[in-house]
């Protein structure tokens, strides 16, 4: 596929809480591609607290300047924190849901997509501790690291944002732009544990990580 001629919007709605990186990792790879512009936006241009409060994030615009945008791209945040029955989000995501090319979440986003009405029967997938959260509505639960389903793409936990962005570069853009990008930001990853997934990690490193952050976030 060519590079699209006119401007791609991107939107991305922050809100108090947001894990950065659901954020920040698609913004790098995005950002980057010929004729793509992306915004941050929530209730009114402003500050937003993430990461439980250790950084601000700023959306320069609000809903109502980007009502229409070609990609939708939803981050997320502590299951316990996220936005679920805030009003303005909600209509935000289901009004621009109907005319976007790419309605996509990253991590705990799923949720938020979920709590719009937009992943009935829908594969989808999320952070592996959100999972029981998202069967409740009413999405096909996958363990995959990004999942395409119609014009819904959601991504698994936090990093895997990176990787969807990449899989949307080759989508709207071309392979060799897609993989350009993915050099420029040198995503090679080689971690130092193979840890990355419950199932690989193990059972006390899981109960470690339920314990130090996902039953008490800050």
């Amino acid at each position: 596929m060519e590079p699209m001629v006119s401007t791609i919007k991107v939107a991305i709605p922050i809100f108090n809480n947001i894990t950065v990186l659901d954020a920040i990792g698609p913004y790098e790879a995005l950002h980057r591609l010929p004729g793509v512009s992306v915004t941050f936006v929530s209730d009114k241009p402003g500050l937003v607290v993430a990461d439980e409060g250790t950084f601000k994030i700023e959306a320069s615009s609000g809903f109502e300047d980007l009502p229409n945008p070609d990609i939708l791209l939803v981050p997320g945040g502590p299951t316990k924190l996220l936005p679920l029955d805030h009003k303005p989000l909600l209509d935000y995501i289901r009004k621009a849901h109907e005319c976007t090319t790419f309605t996509t979440s990253v991590c705990t986003g799923a949720l938020i997509l979920g709590a719009a009405g937009l992943l009935k029967g829908v594969k989808a997938t999320t952070h592996w501790a959100a999972y029981p959260q998202l069967k409740e509505y009413g999405a096909k639960v996958t363990s995959q690291r990004y999942i395409k389903q119609g014009k819904i793409v959601t991504a698994a936990g936090v990093s895997s944002g990176i990787d969807m962005a990449i899989y949307l570069a080759s989508i709207i853009t071309n392979e060799k732009i897609a993989k350009a990008v993915q050099l420029m930001i040198e995503y090679d990853p080689q971690p130092p544990y193979d840890a990355g997934s419950p199932c690989k990690a193990g059972e006390e490193i899981v109960k470690l990580a339920h314990e130090l952050w996902i039953d008490n976030p800050k």
